[in-house]
């Protein structure tokens, strides 16, 4: 949701518009209802609870527009966080209790969305903005200006047949949206022409890595995996850059075969920098606020990019003419 939204509020910069911060809970809040749907639908055959994927910003943008952040943050007086901690384990609680019951009722969802008001407040139908009234969906339609439809996710594996659309497995994926299947190589090289080109490109990707380094702001692929470094080189990892091998595609696909590569989290791919030995790095934007050295963004390798990354959501303008070919768009 703040990666994914962060993203939309670039492509408003880019368009000419001028930028709103968009709530970030609205999204999330009937990202929860959508999947409580599902959950019950497959009679609870599916993940629950938080997490989902970047198109997920796009979902909800095209069946329940949006607000700004000031209208809607789901903060109860005195609170400067969302903690969903409570609220979480109670709408799951609701979900499988429908979800096991011979016949559910339909008026569970009302019950469910009462839980989510008590504890984010309940959506205002109406709202103004600038001086202006407006409904989430005529301020999706007006103020951002978006078409969901002009944009593609992208993703990466040896198992599917390049250039064809395919399901990603992965449990956040709860509405089994499709993905284009590029080469390894092409998910940096579609990363690069989209930054060149003006445009911006939100990430998902593995970050339980240990050479993922929040606080020291870098994300690369170690030579010798960290299970295998003495104290030492351990010590050293985050002190200068390091050289990194080349990931294959069959490494890509058997990290994520075997758990290695999970789906962790969502970020903003922003634009590039090089290091003091001229090699390039992109530049991140993170949701986990200021701590780190670089106040709030941080330095991924490219190495890292095509092997970790779980997808990649961009505007399909932002694709070569050629891509846009193969992938048939």
């Amino acid at each position: 949701s703040y990666s994914g939204n962060s993203f939309l509020e670039s492509e408003m910069i880019r368009m000419g518009k001028e930028p709103v911060e968009i709530s970030q809970i609205f999204t999330a809040r009937n990202t929860y209802i959508e999947k409580a749907k599902n959950f019950v639908r497959l009679h609870g055959k599916q993940a629950q609870g938080d997490g989902g994927q970047l198109h997920d910003v796009l979902t909800i943008f095209r069946k329940y527009g949006a607000v700004p952040r000031e209208v809607y943050t789901g903060l109860p007086d005195g609170q400067t966080r969302n903690n969903f901690s409570e609220m979480s384990p109670m709408l799951q609680g609701i979900t499988e209790s429908v979800a096991a019951s011979k016949k559910p009722s339909s008026n569970w969802l009302d019950a469910f969305t009462a839980t989510m008001d008590s504890y984010l407040g309940q959506v205002p139908a109406s709202f103004q903005y600038k001086g202006k009234t407006y409904t989430p969906r005529t301020f999706a339609d007006d103020v951002i200006g978006i078409n969901p439809d002009d944009y593609v996710g992208i993703s990466s594996f040896a198992e599917h047949a390049y250039y064809q659309p395919f399901v990603l497995l992965i449990p956040d994926n709860w509405s089994f949206e499709r993905f284009y299947n590029v080469q390894i190589n092409e998910i940096t090289d579609i990363i690069d022409n989209a930054l060149q080109n003006g445009y911006t490109v939100a990430w998902a990707t593995d970050v339980s890595e240990k050479t993922f380094s929040w606080k020291n702001g870098v994300a690369f692929v170690p030579e010798k995996p960290v299970e295998e470094m003495n104290p030492e080189e351990i010590n050293n990892l985050f002190n200068g850059p390091k050289a990194e091998p080349t990931i294959t595609a069959e490494q890509r696909q058997e990290s994520f075969d075997n758990y290695t590569t999970t789906d962790d989290h969502g970020m903003h791919i922003v634009g590039t920098v090089k290091d003091q030995n001229g090699k390039e790095y992109y530049i991140v934007k993170n949701s986990w606020g200021e701590s780190n050295d670089y106040k709030g963004y941080m330095y991924a390798t490219k190495e890292f990019v095509r092997y970790k990354t779980i997808s990649i959501l961009l505007h399909k303008k932002a694709l070569t003419k050629n891509m846009q070919t193969k992938l048939g768009l």
